[in-house]
């Protein structure tokens, strides 16, 4: 058997740590660093009447995409190492074209992926999830994407003026050359008398939540791996835990996700057509379990290399290679060849 972990060369040890699983299980595993090709992975792709051919090429190792047993879509950084002492408008042509080679051959991929990029895209859209974890039964908070000041103002009101505000997007900002990356925030009164940036970008409000514990549901197939987190513990990461991500790493402890929340759950991730996904779910003092949010390609590294120490690799090369349950659905109504 073979098998293909899409990723880039400064991935965590998550990619290592499922390549062993793999093996464990008689898979041989091509790594397809992104960031290296073109400069170090060749692609060959043939298609004519006759026949059509994917073949990737590192070192003196090659795969054939048709003889895959299943793929791993973990991260993309295509053209990375393509040199930044390039023309500008030439390096930029050279990663845009990389970039729809590298997309046209994930696409083209017979076998079973965890998860399809189109897929994966569309289970992004935060209103997306939102409308479906409600059609599930899932209990949500009160959230508001807007532009406009006057539906903020409206939103305080609505919720006693205790909201915070996140955007939909993970970035950083840059400030004299350090990253800073931007986490969730609570919006005080004097915010709402400066709210002439939504002219230029929408942002998400929520109410604010108290809580007792923040938990990560992974979900892998229908394996479901909870761990729970005091974020409360420390002053900074009351509002967002990531502010302590590093603080809290050993803070993590096993969980027991209540049978109707992880019922709903796993229908949720029926309806997204998801193998994989990270939930974050808050748990208030009265006990309701509020969902979040799920990032189809969010990380899990500190839940298997510290505490609890999940198998979350065995169970990715498990679904990767169909020896547990995995949801499969056609991208496109279309029979290929063999």
């Amino acid at each position: 058997m073979k098998a293909l972990i899409i990723t880039h060369s400064q991935d965590n040890e998550c990619a290592e740590i499922v390549t062993r699983e793999l093996a464990r299980r008689g898979a041989q595993t091509f790594r397809f660093d992104t960031d290296l090709f073109p400069t170090e992975i060749r692609i060959d792709a043939h298609c004519s009447r006759a026949q059509e051919r994917i073949v990737l090429t590192r070192g003196d190792m090659s795969v054939d995409t048709s003889e895959l047993a299943g793929a791993w879509h973990r991260r993309l950084s295509v053209g990375g190492a393509i040199p930044e002492t390039m023309d500008k408008q030439l390096r930029h042509a050279s990663v845009l074209e990389s970039q729809r080679t590298v997309h046209g051959v994930i696409a083209n991929l017979r076998c079973f992926v965890i998860d399809p990029m189109t897929r994966i895209r569309h289970a992004e859209n935060k209103q997306l999830q939102l409308a479906i974890a409600r059609q599930v039964g899932l209990d949500l908070p009160q959230t508001c994407t807007t532009n406009d000041p006057a539906a903020v103002r409206a939103f305080w009101d609505e919720c006693n003026g205790r909201i915070v505000t996140k955007m939909l997007a993970s970035f950083a900002v840059y400030e004299d050359g350090r990253e800073k990356v931007v986490f969730t925030n609570p919006v005080a009164a004097k915010d709402l008398e400066d709210l002439d940036g939504l002219r230029y970008c929408p942002m998400t409000f929520q109410e604010h939540l108290d809580k007792a514990l923040e938990l990560r549901v992974t979900v892998v197939g229908d394996r479901v791996f909870t761990a729970a987190v005091d974020s409360g513990a420390l002053e900074r990461s009351k509002t967002d835990w990531r502010r302590e991500g590093r603080a809290l790493l050993s803070s993590w402890k096993p969980y027991t996700l209540p049978k109707d929340v992880e019922a709903r759950v796993l229908e949720l991730m029926d309806a997204l057509v998801l193998n994989y996904g990270a939930i974050d779910i808050v748990v208030t003092p009265e006990g309701r379990h509020v969902f979040l949010e799920v990032n189809p390609a969010g990380e899990f590294f500190w839940l298997e290399l510290d505490t609890p120490r999940f198998p979350i690799s065995a169970a990715i090369a498990d679904v990767m290679l169909g020896l547990a349950f995995r949801r499969e659905a056609p991208l496109i109504d279309v029979e290929f060849e063999a």
